[in-house]
């Protein structure tokens, strides 16, 4: 699998993270909290930057630490946003308390490669975590800008800084415009750093000062103790959800192909599309037990190249068409928590890199499912990055959009999750078949019922002199005899129903119907298999509305 670059200059390609966690602080100092993965409590204090001081203070058996120079600033950044920034564009906010700048939201967008977009980036940025800090009542009073690149082939980390410039005065004009000042603006290149807010060559040389060694600062070592890790490069993480660009693309694009003429005619068909749900989540649900019984790798690489052995190209094919439907994805997504949830999105992962060639598009739907498991289960970083690709491969894909949104915002995924488990408690009790049909015809399939009508449906039918008698009762036939195909309304037949007709009503040819007690219970038992949705809450009524 090739290892693309990022993709720069767009909206999707940005994120703004929600409200810091919420903690007691000594005022003037964000604590450094000890719960692994919340990189939002680190906060710090950047009062004189510029000026020697101590970094680092302990209170109460709580960390808390203070930066006072670039080089602190500088080095904080990969554990602020989680991930060491390739062509970025960050923001951090700052909330004054007493004089002293308490690390709040941070705001991240790629550099566009035309410098004619700098203006509408750095106003997008700027303008999107204020309103967005303001909207969650905690608006920043100052900026720390970073501008994150490395040289081009015969450029310098110098030329780069320079070549920025305009990109650093263009971010604190729009800041400045929305009366938050820009405390600091940093150039990160080629292992260097150099400050656009600082002139003094003693403090700041027009050559840069050098980063130091990755994980040697206080920060670093307070990150190490509170159970706090860097990942790699945003280039990296998306590397692990692009499609495929080697040989064995080609096998995959023919494969779409034979599944594209097998399974769209069987979507665009009411019958037909639940039948396709039902067999794309079963063959789903198969492939997770195989990634469960998967022996563990180390390493990233391997991992997706062990889960890309384990699944073939024609099911990667069936899988993806079969997750095209709103509905039958809207099942998928309650695959989202504990064990089930981690193989889950190994396997959306998967299948996002087998959207191959004229397929792209396809890929939003695995991908919007990577972004909400990695939500769901606390990864907010791959959350967003998922969730914005998906964007970017279908613009319009509403349920990605609102869940970006949603994610970006800092909000609960909770209630998306009770939805989730409501719609498959209720799939669950619609589809047992300790009333309706024997196991092998759980799977979406209307039966009959194996018991004789209740006696209150009895129907009285007239005999051959104008007398009555009662309808005979079920024959043996009738509890012993299998279910048949059925018709669209969900009964027996034609061929089926020549027992009955006697006993039960006629049978109308043609109608799509029959008249008796048996017809009515067979549509009873017809209606909760199929995956309509109407028999319980959709993930779409709280998230998306996309057909």
């Amino acid at each position: 699998m090739t290892n693309h670059s990022e993709t720069t200059g767009s909206s999707e390609n940005g994120d703004i993270t929600g409200p810091e966690t919420q903690s007691e602080h000594t005022p003037g100092k964000q604590q450094s909290g000890h719960n692994p993965g919340e990189q939002k409590n680190k906060g710090s204090d950047t009062s004189g930057l510029h000026t020697p001081g101590p970094p680092y203070d302990t209170r109460g058996g709580t960390h808390q630490v203070t930066l006072r120079t670039p080089a602190e600033l500088a080095d904080a950044l990969p554990y602020l946003l989680g991930y060491r920034p390739e062509d970025s564009i960050v923001l951090v906010a700052l909330h004054d308390s007493d004089g002293r700048g308490r690390f709040g939201g941070r705001a991240r967008l790629g550099i566009p490669a035309s410098a004619d977009d700098w203006p509408s980036a750095a106003r997008q940025l700027s303008h999107g975590l204020v309103r967005g800090s303001e909207r969650r009542g905690a608006r920043p009073e100052s900026m720390v800008a970073f501008l994150c690149q490395e040289p081009e082939k015969g450029e310098t980390g110098r030329q780069v800084m320079e070549r920025l410039r305009p990109l650093a005065q263009r971010l604190r004009v729009e800041c400045g415009s929305l009366d938050v000042v820009v405390v600091e603006a940093l150039c990160i290149s080629e292992g260097r750093y150099w400050s656009y807010c600082c002139d003094n060559q003693v403090c700041c040389s027009p050559e840069g000062a050098p980063m130091g060694l990755p994980g040697t600062s206080v920060l670093a070592a307070a990150a190490t103790y509170a159970g706090i890790q860097v990942r790699g490069s945003l280039r990296e993480l998306r590397a692990r959800l692009l499609p495929w660009e080697n040989a064995a693309a080609l096998e995959q694009e023919a494969a779409l192909d034979t599944a594209s003429m097998a399974l769209v005619p069987k979507i665009l068909d009411d019958r037909g599309r639940a039948a396709v749900a039902d067999e794309t989540m079963e063959l789903a649900g198969r492939i997770l037990d195989r990634f469960a019984e998967a022996q563990p790798v180390s390493g990233v690489l391997l991992a997706d190249l062990r889960d890309d052995e384990l699944l073939g190209c024609d099911e990667a094919a069936r899988l993806i068409l079969g997750l095209q439907d709103r509905a039958t994805r809207d099942r998928a997504a309650a695959w989202m928590e504990g064990e089930e949830g981690g193989r889950a999105l190994r396997l959306w992962r998967t299948l996002a890199r087998r959207c191959v060639g004229p397929y792209g598009e396809h890929a939003a739907a695995p991908l919007t499912l990577a972004g909400w498991v990695a939500w769901s289960t606390g990864d907010e970083l791959e959350a967003r990055e998922a969730l914005a690709m998906a964007l970017g491969a279908d613009p319009d894909y509403l349920f990605a959009r609102l869940l970006h949104q949603a994610c970006n915002e800092g909000l609960d995924p909770e209630s998306i999750r009770r939805c989730l488990r409501t719609e498959r408690a209720g799939r669950a009790a619609a589809s047992s078949p300790a009333e309706t049909a024997p196991a092998s015809e759980s799977h979406g399939k209307p039966s009959l019922p194996a018991a004789p009508p209740s006696p209150r449906r009895r129907r009285r039918s007239r005999g051959p002199a104008g007398t009555t008698r009662p309808a005979r009762t079920a024959r043996p036939a009738d509890t012993t005899r299998p279910a048949g195909p059925t018709s669209p309304a969900g009964a027996p037949e034609t061929g089926a129903r020549s027992d009955r007709t006697s006993s039960a009503g006629t049978a109308r040819p043609g109608s799509g119907r029959t008249t008796g007690a048996r017809s009515r219970a067979s549509k009873k038992t017809a209606t909760p298999c199929r995956d309509t949705g109407n028999g319980g809450t959709r993930p779409g009524q709280c998230a998306s509305r996309e057909e």
